[in-house]
């Protein structure tokens, strides 16, 4: 599912890369004289690289016009090119393939890096360098493993110690769908990673072609081939110094040399190999040609050898550093990013901008602070949508009984902005409950979030196996499962519901609502002409995606609602001058204090956390304090027409990501009064 930017560039990235790969395969076979193993091995890479292998293969290997491969494969920098392509393309393929193993069991990141260099490493000696070359080199295939162990050794820890950073700080970054290899963004630091170890590899691998114990690129024209030489006609003359058909590597025996000429298959003759430098590394046996056209003979000088220039001591000196960058490059990210973790234990999770995530960051404070997934959304409401509508029961055996679904759904709370929620029957806040002191109750709580919940009943006295909070009275509600909540309300007042599994993260995305009861006798009810529960609640948007907003680094809400929704989207209170309201403030926000303030005169307090105060106890205020959890009831009578504000007195959170929209936002509505003035 495309739900960032970097999805999008991704899909063009790869098609590209598509592309890209099959234009070079074709090519390959069709137009270029080359050896299969080195044709599959450009295929590989721009599978990899994408546009960037296009270019290395137009740029160093893609022979020009008929003719002129090997003088046009010469030059030291592409055959530098030509021995990373043989690392990259084994390499890489191992250690893709280990990484989408060992996210699918669930291995921690260390241990996946330690997996992807030894399966890097084996498929590139065992498979490509010593299998796919056989042929090609001649002798036995453990001759060719030995040959190739040195070079393929220090070319592989070059290559890691480039892609095991890039894999660890991007795939433990922000975005950890980076881990899971059903996701595009696993393939493209995959890909970010071979580009890495492809520019660090370089230069090594021309050092090692230079010293001849590496062969680079070549070039073969099998008898009787499209690319037999021999068979150009006068209108096509081969290129001058490459009649005859040879397999070039960059650093062969001279033209003359009978055992350079290709064999019936097309490939030079075993014996062509059974020289120094192939002794040392696996090395070329074709021929190689100057800048000029001319094939300029090359001595085969191995490890230590004069002719070769190669000392023992600079070959050891190599391989040191090889191996120092590989464990820098092994070990460092683990300063920065918890390196203990899975792709299971991170699930995909994306992280809000700003959040600080060391080497100590849990998987499961990941999860909770995480994105919600737009891909699990089950439905979309726009603005004519309402939450906190009350809920009829139905009566079952004198039971009142209420049904509560959990689910995903897209919630507008402005025209042009929506948040991916958690609600209880497809609102929020969720329904409100009402039903009277001393009734028997049952409420069906159903699970449709993609993880378990459940949902505590905020300061009533109940049996505590009702109770509500996770682990504790009750086992986790799993998604698709059913969990009946009974008891008989012995109180009376303003309470409200919410989950009570991973609290932070599911009240903050919406799974709340109002839970009125009224008491026995209507004559213990304190009633106005209007009344008007208002729940509050903060919620973090950014970049496309919603995340739990907490009072913590990378956290903090931008956008705050009433009832589901933010100024100037809020609801109108409409009054006459003289009438009283109601208004039951509920604090089921669960990171802030709202200073809570109306308008036009002062408001008295009459209940506090479900019970009524005494009438000595009642006080008078214009400014209440709502924080999580609290419940504050007052009656405010309307003394003078017009349009009194009720808003929260902390002023960013009457903005809308910090702008104001007509001359407020967030936690703001209005009582509108129409008549004469009292007095």
């Amino acid at each position: 599912m495309l739900i960032q930017p970097i999805d999008y560039f991704l899909v063009v990235w790869f098609l590209l890369a598509g592309a890209s790969t099959l234009y070079v395969g074709i090519d390959q076979f069709r137009n270029n004289p080359e050896p299969t193993v080195m044709r599959w091995g450009f295929i590989l890479v721009t599978l990899y690289m994408g546009p960037f292998g296009l270019l290395m293969y137009v740029m160093a290997d893609k022979e020009p016009r008929p003719g002129e491969h090997e003088t046009f494969v010469a030059p030291l920098w592409r055959q530098g090119v030509g021995s990373t392509i043989h690392c990259v393309a084994g390499d890489a393929t191992g250690i893709i393939l280990a990484a989408v193993i060992t996210a699918a069991l669930g291995l921690p990141m260390w241990i996946d890096l330690i997996v992807e260099y030894v399966a890097g490493f084996a498929f590139g000696l065992f498979i490509f360098q010593s299998l796919f070359t056989k042929s090609m080199m001649g002798g036995s295939y453990w001759e060719n493993v030995r040959k190739s162990f040195v070079p393929e050794f220090i070319s592989m820890n070059f290559m890691m110690a480039g892609m095991a950073p890039v894999m660890s700080l991007l795939m433990m970054g922000r975005d950890m769908r980076a881990m899971e290899p059903t996701e595009l963004l696993f393939w493209g630091v995959m890909s970010l990673g071979v580009i890495a170890g492809f520019v660090l590899a370089y230069p090594v691998n021309v050092w090692m072609v230079a010293q001849k114990i590496k062969h680079g690129l070549m070039t073969e024209r099998r008898p009787g081939s499209r690319f037999d030489l021999g068979r150009k006609t006068d209108a096509h003359p081969p290129a001058a110094g490459h009649g005859d058909h040879t397999a070039h590597g960059g650093h062969g025996k001279s033209k003359g040399d009978a055992t350079a000429h290709a064999d019936s298959r097309g490939s030079a003759p075993a014996h062509a190999v059974q020289d120094a430098e192939s002794a040392s590394a696996g090395g070329s046996k074709a021929t190689a040609a100057s800048s000029g056209g001319e094939h300029s003979s090359a001595s085969h000088a191995g490890h230590g050898d004069a002719s070769g220039g190669l000392t023992r001591p600079q070959l050891a000196a190599m391989g040191g550093i090889s191996v120092l960058l590989l464990l820098v490059g092994m070990v460092s990210p683990a300063n920065f990013v918890n390196m203990s973790l899975s792709a299971r234990d991170v699930g995909g999770a994306i992280m809000p901008p700003g959040m600080i995530m060391d080497r100590d960051t849990p998987g499961e404070a990941m999860r909770d602070m995480a994105a919600v997934s737009p891909r699990f959304v089950t439905a979309t409401y726009g603005l004519d949508r309402r939450g906190g509508q009350e809920l009829a029961p139905r009566i079952e055996d004198g039971v009142k009984v209420f049904d509560l679904e959990t689910s995903v759904v897209r919630w507008q709370i402005l025209p042009k902005v929506s948040v991916e929620a958690f609600a209880f029957n497809g609102q929020v806040p969720g329904p409100r409950l009402r039903f009277k002191q001393g009734d028997r109750v049952r409420i069906n709580v159903t699970n449709r979030l993609p993880e378990s919940t459940t949902v505590h009943w905020h300061g009533l006295v109940l049996p505590n196996v009702m109770d509500g909070p996770a682990h504790v009275t009750q086992k986790p509600i799993e998604n698709g499962e059913l969990y009946r909540y009974e008891f008989t309300a012995v109180q009376s007042g303003t309470y409200f519901y919410h989950s009570h599994d991973h609290v932070d993260r599911q009240q903050a995305l919406g799974l709340y609502g109002a839970l009125i009861i009224e008491p026995a006798e209507a004559k213990d009810e304190l009633r106005a002409d209007h009344e008007y529960t208002l729940m509050l609640q903060e919620w973090l948007k950014r970049e496309g995606l919603t995340y739990p907003a907490m009072p913590m680094e990378g956290g903090m809400p931008n956008y705050f609602t009433i009832n589901g929704r933010a100024y100037p989207e809020t609801d109108t209170i409409r009054m006459k001058v003289g009438e009283t309201l109601k208004v039951r403030f509920i604090g089921s926000n669960s990171g802030f204090i709202h200073p809570m303030h109306i308008h036009g005169g002062p408001f008295v307090v009459v209940a506090r956390d479900g019970e009524t105060l005494a009438p000595s106890a009642r006080f008078k205020a214009d400014t209440l304090n709502v924080g999580p959890g609290q419940r504050y009831d007052v009656i405010w009578t309307a003394l003078k027409p017009g349009k009194w504000m009720i808003h929260c007195h902390i002023s960013h959170h009457t903005t809308n990501n910090n702008v104001e929209v007509r001359g407020g936002g967030g936690l703001m509505m209005h009582i509108d009064v129409e008549g004469s003035a009292v007095g």
